[in-house]
């Protein structure tokens, strides 16, 4: 029979801590599944009762008409849906009247008149790309 003296009793207590750990590493067992993304849920909307009993059944695969999607009801949440212009508004935009069609070629023609926005600017768009490793800040003085 084989009998544990002090070291070897240390000896075998490492050995099955450490396999017991190293067991805990595996890749496979009950947390290593397919989970639902918690933030794709949600809510149903609230069951109603149609004022008119002679509705037609919805067909079949049709979305319902009550609820929209997660991203539409978010975003009528956060900002409540389109605003009325003002008068101000409306009447800047009759004032400016309809952009020609071919604006966006126009801007890049040479024979375009622009304005001259300084050398800032101009330095800005002249900037080499880059990650912006290299990238320092001087205060003119």
């Amino acid at each position: 029979m084989f009998a544990f003296t002090g070291r070897n009793l240390k000896t075998a207590i490492l050995l099955t801590a450490g396999s017991a750990m190293l067991a805990g590493c595996g890749g496979s067992g009950i947390f290593n599944r397919d989970r639902p993304d918690e933030f794709a849920v949600q809510r149903q909307a609230p069951l109603v009762v149609p004022p008119d009993f002679t509705l037609s059944p919805p067909a079949p695969g049709a979305p319902r008409p009550a609820e929209g999607t997660a991203q539409e009801q978010a975003l009528e949440a956060l900002f409540g849906g389109p605003a009325p212009r003002s008068e101000i508004e409306t009447s800047a935009l009759d004032r400016a009247g309809a952009a020609a069609p071919g604006i966006r070629s126009q801007v890049g023609d040479p024979d375009t008149n622009t304005v001259a926005k300084g050398r800032v600017t101009r330095d800005i768009i002249a900037a080499p790309e880059g990650d912006g490793q290299a990238a320092q800040a001087v205060i003119p003085g």
